[in-house]
């Protein structure tokens, strides 16, 4: 069984210590606990929007938070994959370049472990 991985101290807390606490507490302590869908369909989505957006700066934690949470590596490039259709080609590939790089990090990891 997967268990969703606990949710990172916001790392603006120091200087935004209200952000910090609206991360921490309202978005991953209520948001990402509703019960309607999964850490798993949550991450699917969030990583969609993320690509969509062209959130680079967001897109790897997601990613990695993805995997922890189950979602697939082939998942996570069928995905970004199928919005290259409808965010367009530069998200995209952006996405993929930035999905290398997270997939390459959790081997490592899981080699060291």
């Amino acid at each position: 069984m997967t268990h969703a991985p606990a949710p990172p101290k916001s790392p603006f807390s120091d200087i935004a210590p209200a952000l910090g606490t609206y991360t921490d507490e309202v978005l991953f302590g209520d948001v990402w606990k509703r019960p309607g869908l999964s850490p798993r369909d949550r991450s699917l989505v969030t990583v969609a929007s993320l690509v969509s957006g062209y959130r680079i700066n967001e897109m790897p934690f997601h990613m990695k938070r993805a995997l922890e949470n189950g979602v697939t590596h082939d998942e996570l490039i069928e995905a970004i994959t199928h919005l290259a259709f409808y965010a367009g080609w530069p998200p995209a590939s952006t996405a993929i370049g930035i999905a290398r790089k997270v997939f390459e990090q959790a081997d490592a990891e899981k080699k060291g472990h």
